[in-house]
């Protein structure tokens, strides 16, 4: 099996102070990109009864779907074209932008009294959190140290998960939605920090001052060698995320439909585990990936969840306490999994194209992921119940296992 290993050339190392500052300000910024995220979701009623006016109960439906559909197609569009942004400008301000907009568009949001402006907030909110999701990764992957470079990688793929949490509790702080979306002045003030407290990639900065030297080692994004890796990214990234997202968004239903009585705890319960799992994935995948490799610990993930899918979905007819563990287990390894993906995928490119091809391996799977992810409610009634249909879905794992089998290995040079 042919094993690729990592960029060879070392990135001047950074103080302790200053890879700190540069961990704390990704971290927070991606973070409230989570938060922003679900902020919509969480202030949803109160804004419809503002803004209903004159529109029948369908339409609001209507506008609602639309409202969170618009944010994730402006976050798969801003992961795509930050990143092509972040390779000729640099990770640094690139990052102090991302951030900057989607805070500025979040501020923007509380003030619109129309659906219409709700919308373009909402879109280029999700512009911006896509952007600084992929460009927080890239710079975190090119100037943090090898030897601990997995494991905060790791830590960093559970900001955003905290960040959802979080949005519950500004709900709480804030009732009012309009004051809630003021959180947008953090980014903001996170990207004029960033402008003094974090330093621009080495590597990134050796590309750019031999740029033709770097053309004709990375080639173009488009190269046969950078096509390759990205829908081998795409794919294998796409993959656990569909099957996430089935999961995720259809668990409580499924839940519900095999309770017998009052299921609202036995829902609030799974979710807990679901999120807690997905907390502690992430938080240890860096010292999985030292323990077994990059490619074993894909391996482990993808095998993990389409064995528990199987478990899960089609050995359990009425809910029992043992179902909160089979939760807990599957979404370990699913926030595991998140964790190993943002130190492969970065690693399959050169510096001179690893922000876009980065940016378009995370992204491809969101435009497709929120339509497939409805099918699982169209397939109820053919499948006989929302087990069957959640494990055809979660046969997805099986598909991102046989492709990370046949990858080419990645190994971190020492």
């Amino acid at each position: 099996m042919e094993t690729l290993t990592l960029e060879t050339v070392q990135p001047k190392q950074l103080s302790p102070a200053k890879l700190a500052a540069l961990f704390v300000i990704c971290f927070v910024s991606s973070a409230l990109g989570g938060a922003i995220s679900t902020l919509m979701s969480v202030y949803l009623p109160v804004v419809v009864k503002e803004l209903q006016g004159n529109n029948s109960q369908q339409d609001i439906n209507y506008l609602s779907g639309l409202i969170n559909s618009l944010f994730i197609f402006g976050w798969a569009f801003g992961g795509f074209f930050w990143g092509i942004i972040s390779d000729k400008i640099g990770r640094k301000m690139a990052l102090v932008f991302a951030a900057a907009s989607y805070g500025i568009f979040t501020i923007l949001t509380g003030y619109m009294t129309g659906w219409g402006g709700v919308m373009v907030c909402r879109f280029m909110s999700g512009f911006g959190v896509g952007g600084d999701l992929v460009i927080a990764f890239t710079l975190v992957s090119e100037v943090w140290p090898q030897k601990t470079r997995a494991v905060y990688t790791g830590i960093l793929s559970i900001a955003f998960p905290v960040g959802i949490f979080s949005a519950g509790v500004i709900n709480v702080i804030m009732p009012s939605w309009r004051l809630g979306f003021l959180v947008g002045v953090i980014p903001v003030v996170l990207a004029l920090l960033a402008l003094g407290a974090i330093a621009e990639s080495d590597l990134w900065k050796k590309h750019h001052s031999e740029k033709k030297a770097s053309q004709a080692s990375s080639g173009s994004l488009l190269s046969p060698g950078n096509r390759k890796a990205m829908l081998t990214g795409s794919l294998i990234f796409g993959a656990m995320l569909i099957g996430l997202w089935a999961v995720f968004s259809w668990l409580p239903t499924w839940i519900q439909s095999i309770s017998v009585g009052d299921a609202s705890k036995a829902r609030g319960l799974s979710m807990m585990c679901m999120g807690m799992g997905g907390l502690a994935g992430g938080f240890f995948s860096g010292w999985l990936v030292n323990l077994m490799g990059l490619k074993r610990s894909m391996i482990t993930c993808f095998m993990v969840c389409t064995v528990l899918s199987f478990i899960l979905f089609k050995t359990n007819n009425t809910f029992s306490p043992i179902i909160y563990a089979e939760i807990a287990l599957m979404a370990l390894f699913f926030g595991a999994s998140q964790g190993i993906l943002s130190v492969y995928i970065p690693a399959l490119f050169p510096t001179g194209v690893r922000s876009s091809a980065t940016g378009i391996c995370f992204n491809a799977g969101r435009l497709f992921t929120g339509t497939a992810v409805l099918f699982v409610g169209v397939l109820v009634t053919t499948l006989g119940g929302y087990g069957n249909s959640l494990f055809i879905f979660s046969l997805v794992f099986l598909i991102g296992l046989l492709i990370t089998l046949f990858t080419k290995d990645l190994k971190v040079a020492a």
